[in-house]
């Protein structure tokens, strides 16, 4: 592939020894390096969504310094740009608030440093997408490299998933049948590690969708936050991403719109969260591709749920990686995805997962054997005119179709106050309404 002249690097306006740059050089050299590392060389931008307030990242600090050492084995100058993290646990009202202002951070800290390409270490939720975006608007040489997830949790014997099983014993202890010792234990034990979700919700959707999108190595998101491999895939990152910036590979060159379609139907294969219609179309519109959410209906039809991972299923995310992961689940569904599409590894989708294999049938279904048949549905009526998204496959069979009375809570405030009253008008068919919570309400 050809490759760009040392001159041609965006980071020559900067450092290309006009002495009217002697701002930018000299500054650099303040910093302790010498201008044999940074002139002529790419710049390799790390931004990295470390913080205290989010401990799915607290592991981040450590991928930084494996990334940088890949990009100086092969010649690249890294610098690290910390960026807003996204936490799940601790951001109010919610971090979909704050999607849009990390994905301005993340391009307005690529549009105005002297950077040629950029890594992107990011996991929680809304943390992937808004790097993402931003990362999709500038458009420089990217790779996306995820986090992980966090260990599987036991109590009295019972695996259970980070978000989904505890919440139900949230549910058990304010019903009286849990002990707040246990209660305390099942605290410690429901996120043991640094590491996202190891359920299928957001974050594990979001960074399947990165590596289908072709925007992230191959297998990088069924990797465990707190296995070595992540630090050898980050340094692989480095690496890699200094070859893309020297070839001038660009998201823009990587993202079709089949591209998306792919990331569609492997995220109903998933039985991902249903934020990520939210997060893929708004990807999609960044990169000009022609995907909405009549199209991700139309998939959620055709595609069953083959990944037997909770909330639709019954392991976690550990069982899912070691029973091939990601490239085992594409092959499944290989009849289904254009597998000509790019990827950031240099080679195309098909070739990235030709030797991944699966390793536990019961964990990867086939589409003989499905976890379910429907894992995504969009609804259109008076409540949501322009549609909404609801996942039939983590619900209970009762469900599907139901009537009952409405109880309406006012907003959040009315619903702290009310949801515990003993008094409450509410029975096992009532349906819960909370209002003024969304984006024009809630914030």
């Amino acid at each position: 592939m050809p490759r760009v002249r040392p001159e041609d690097l965006r980071s020559h306006r900067w450092f290309g020894g006009d002495p009217a740059s002697i701002e930018h050089t000299g500054h650099a050299l303040q910093a302790g390096f010498s201008r044999e590392e940074f002139e002529g060389h790419p710049v390799i931008g790390i931004i990295n969504t470390w913080s205290d307030m989010n401990p799915c990242h607290a592991h981040l600090r450590g991928r930084a310094e494996a990334v940088k050492r890949g990009v100086w084995q092969v010649g690249g100058f890294p610098v690290e740009l910390p960026a807003m993290s996204l936490g799940e646990g601790f951001v109010k009202p919610s971090t979909m608030l704050y999607r849009n202002f990390l994905a301005m951070e993340t391009e307005e800290l690529l549009r105005c440093h002297p950077i040629d390409a950029v890594v992107l270490l990011g996991g929680c939720d809304k943390t992937t997408p808004g790097l993402l975006m931003g990362a999709i608007s500038m458009d420089l040489p990217a790779i996306y490299c995820p986090a992980g997830f966090t260990m599987a949790a036991e109590f009295r014997g019972e695996r259970f998933g980070s978000g989904t099983g505890a919440f139900r014993w949230a549910k058990e202890l304010v019903a009286g049948n849990l002990r707040l010792e246990d209660w305390q234990t099942i605290e410690q034990k429901t996120w043991s590690s640094p590491g996202t979700c190891n359920t299928m919700g957001t974050a594990s959707t979001m960074t399947a969708l990165a590596e289908v999108l072709g925007l992230s190595l191959t297998g990088a998101s069924s990797i465990p936050a707190m296995e070595s491999r992540g630090n050898a895939l980050a340094a692989a990152a480095g690496r890699r991403i200094v070859e893309m910036a020297w070839e001038d590979i660009k998201p823009s060159d990587i993202l079709t719109t089949a591209s998306f379609h792919n990331a569609a139907r492997v995220s109903v294969a998933l039985g991902g969260s249903t934020n990520a219609a939210i997060h893929l179309i708004a990807l999609a519109r960044r990169a000009g591709a022609d995907f909405d959410l009549d199209a991700f209906d139309a998939i959620g039809r055709e595609i069953p749920v083959l990944a037997n991972v909770q909330p639709s299923g019954e392991y976690l995310m550990p069982d899912f990686a070691n029973a091939g992961g990601l490239p085992a689940l594409i092959t499944r569904l290989r009849e289904h995805l254009d597998l000509e599409c790019k990827t950031v590894g240099g080679t195309t989708l098909g070739e990235s997962v030709a030797a991944a294999k699966v390793e536990n049938e019961d964990v990867i279904r086939s589409f003989d054997d499905p976890v379910a048949t429907l894992a995504l549905a969009v609804l259109r009526g008076n409540l949501a005119p322009d549609g909404c998204v609801i996942k039939p496959s983590a619900a209970s069979d009762e469900l599907q179709t139901h009537r009952g009375r409405a109880v309406v809570f006012e907003d959040a405030a009315d619903l702290a106050a009310r949801i515990h009253d003993p008094d409450l008008e509410v029975d096992a068919t009532s349906v819960l309404v909370l209002r003024n919570a969304g984006p024009l309400g809630g914030p």
